[in-house]
């Protein structure tokens, strides 16, 4: 595919017509259990998210829930080629098993992307198919790779040929208004024989034209069976479930259907949920929830990223969802996110919050 040029989308048809880590938080340091895992944990993960799921929302949520896989957000093959490459994949220790999202078409770069992340210890590259973005539309990457299915598979041949990391594909189950399951289909067998064996699906179209990203997100209709249709007609391959996801009652019936379920925003807007997460899907010992503890560990963290010149506020914009449903939740919230409070140390935002939440409880 040639940069800025998007194949026409004919259902069931390709546009072409072919059928450096920080320590552990003292006092609250998660046990993390399959560091580096060899394969590819599919059972539940948070999924990636722009200008959200950076390191700091990530190593927020490792506290919060230790199965659980991370992604990070978005990157580009160009960003990683001729821009910062430190400031695009350094992660916390304490985030395994992460994921790097990677947006990107030309396979040499993919390759060369892909073994940066292998050197700086990723536990898997996934390939963001499903980005209905104006800007990504117009780097030919996103959701408009759909119509290429050659072109994904070329993509991750070449990283696959280039590293021993599992290479997996996040797309949508249709381009516009398509409304042909043969199309998902039809991209999924494809690129499988690339050697992907796990597909992570975003249950509604994707329209390249006429909706925003937080329309795309909210508009195209679910289509749940069609991941269903998807699993069935491919038992090989590992298929996971993305989009509308908001409680335990859900993914317990995706995980009938599927290997995997992938939440979104409902995670990130209630990061108390996470904690549940181990026990719940993965059979780990139920431990309680200490939240006291898990905002003392954030400030600690805040307190290093401090010393290396990042804003507090840069964190704990991530935060700001942990107390939800306790009384004074609101003031608590108003102390973390008043940036006239930006010249105090973490821990005086703290002490405020914390003098905050109390007076408004009592």
């Amino acid at each position: 595919m040639r940069r800025g040029v998007v194949g026409r989308l004919i259902c069931g048809r390709d546009g072409l017509g072919r059928t450096m880590p920080d320590n552990a938080c003292k006092g609250y340091r998660p046990v993390i259990t399959d560091s580096h895992p060899a394969t590819f944990a599919a059972r539940l993960s948070v999924a990636p998210m722009m200008d959200w799921t950076d390191r700091h929302c990530r190593f927020f949520h490792r506290l919060l829930t230790r199965r659980t896989r991370l992604y990070t957000e978005m990157v580009t093959t160009g960003a990683l080629l001729h821009g910062d490459v430190p400031r695009h994949l350094d992660f916390n220790e304490q985030e395994h098993p992460i994921a790097l999202q990677l947006g990107g078409s030309e396979p040499g770069d993919l390759a060369q992307a892909a073994r940066l992340a292998q050197q700086w210890g990723y536990d898997e590259i996934n390939l963001n198919c499903g980005c209905p973005s104006p800007r990504v539309q117009r780097g030919a990457f996103g959701a408009c790779l759909m119509a290429e299915p050659a072109t994904v598979a070329d993509g991750v041949k070449a990283m696959r040929d280039a590293v021993s990391l599992p290479v997996t594909v996040k797309h949508r189950i249709g381009l516009d208004r398509c409304e042909s399951y043969d199309f998902v289909r039809d991209f999924v067998g494809w690129v499988s024989q690339a050697g992907c064996d796990t597909f992570i699906v975003h249950a509604r179209n994707a329209w390249l034209q006429g909706l925003s990203p937080k329309e795309n997100r909210e508009i195209p209709p679910l289509r749940y069976e069609w991941v269903y249709r998807l699993k069935r007609d491919f038992p090989a391959l590992t298929v996971v479930l993305n989009g509308g996801v908001s409680d335990e009652v859900q993914i317990h019936a995706h995980l009938q259907q599927l290997d995997g379920v992938m939440v979104g925003r409902q995670a990130y807007h209630q990061p108390a949920w996470l904690a549940s997460w181990d026990g719940e899907f993965f059979g780990d010992p139920a431990r309680e929830l200490e939240i006291d503890a898990i905002e003392e560990a954030m400030v600690i963290y805040m307190e290093q990223q401090a010393a290396r010149g990042v804003a507090w506020a840069a964190v704990a914009r991530h935060i700001l969802g942990l107390r939800n449903g306790q009384p004074g939740a609101r003031r608590w919230r108003q102390v973390w996110s008043d940036h006239r409070l930006k010249a105090l140390s973490p821990a005086q935002v703290h002490q405020r919050a914390r003098q905050a939440l109390q007076s408004m409880a009592a």
